[in-house]
């Protein structure tokens, strides 16, 4: 390996880091709160109204109002009764009450949750083709015969099976 093949990936290394902290630094703040989601942590209710088709059926209700295994507590010839609301089967309105997490930090979570049909996502690809640019380049950080070396490799090996280990368990 050259000197300057090692220096130069020093210097991207470097750089390309500093860069990446403030994307990190949001990208891990989302992470932990999308930790969360299933809780009601930093969320707020709100009422909603929204018309809908009159003489839903339960399924048809929950995929309507985007609410997953969505199960009616009461239902009769009027209304469908469920843990959130209540939907009125004649005039197709239903009044039920949401959690949403604040608008700064919905748009935060956004950022794990972006797919190609959304801008974000040329942001997670440049974000992950550069973490794995950092994985590569952290090998030109140190001559291969030291012990630092040597001692990285060991580290890059437990975290590999830590990972291992935590996707079977």
């Amino acid at each position: 390996m050259s000197n300057s093949m090692q220096t130069n990936m020093r210097v991207y290394h470097r750089y390309l880091g500093y860069f990446l902290a403030g994307i990190m630094t949001v990208y891990s703040l989302s992470g932990i709160v999308l930790i969360f989601r299933d809780t009601d942590f930093l969320k707020s209710e709100k009422q909603v109204d929204k018309k809908l088709k009159p003489n839903l059926k339960v399924e048809e209700l929950g995929k309507e109002l985007r609410m997953r295994d969505l199960k009616a507590d009461k239902e009769d010839s009027i209304s469908i009764s469920f843990k959130q609301g209540v939907y009125h089967k004649e005039s197709g309105v239903a009044n039920y009450t949401v959690k949403e997490l604040p608008p700064a930090i919905e748009k935060l979570t956004k950022l794990h949750k972006a797919n190609t049909k959304d801008p974000l996502f040329f942001l997670n690809i440049f974000f992950g083709v550069s973490l794995f640019f950092f994985v590569v380049s952290s090998f030109w950080m140190f001559l291969p015969k030291s012990s630092i070396f040597k001692k990285g490799l060991y580290f890059t090996l437990a975290g590999i099976v830590l990972t291992i280990i935590l996707l079977i368990v």
